[in-house]
């Protein structure tokens, strides 16, 4: 049986894959808040969703989450992910660790740990 955090976290993926940004906002907490590289950081679920649609549709709709695994107990979560994305004849492929902060069955942080240098050269 899968924790609820697993769940949640599983959940806001798949919600990705299929261009759900909708599913995909209502799993993080109104005010959360994410942590990207360079100590980049965006305030409020729906600016996290801007940003999700944003990569989207940069990628003209081939952002896709490899899903590896999620551990996940009752105050965390982390995701084990292959980041993989099209653009103007370049691929992505960036190995990605997620750490989430979930209560009260929402993610209220999120801390983005891939390559800086891979993610700017493709999203640059």
């Amino acid at each position: 049986m899968s924790h609820p955090n697993e769940n949640l976290i599983r959940r806001a993926y798949e919600a990705v894959n299929r261009g759900d940004i909708q599913s995909f906002v209502a799993a993080f907490a109104a005010d959360a808040v994410w942590h990207g590289s360079g100590g980049a950081q965006i305030s409020g679920s729906q600016a996290i969703g801007d940003l999700v649609h944003r990569m989207r549709e940069a990628s003209g709709g081939t952002l896709h989450v490899e899903l590896h695994d999620v551990l996940a107990n009752d105050r965390h979560a982390v995701a084990l992910q292959v980041t993989r994305a099209e653009r103007d004849g370049r691929a992505l492929a960036d190995r990605v660790v997620y750490v989430f902060h979930v209560r009260d069955g929402e993610i209220t942080e999120a801390w983005f740990n891939g390559d800086p240098g891979v993610q700017a050269a493709f999203w640059g």
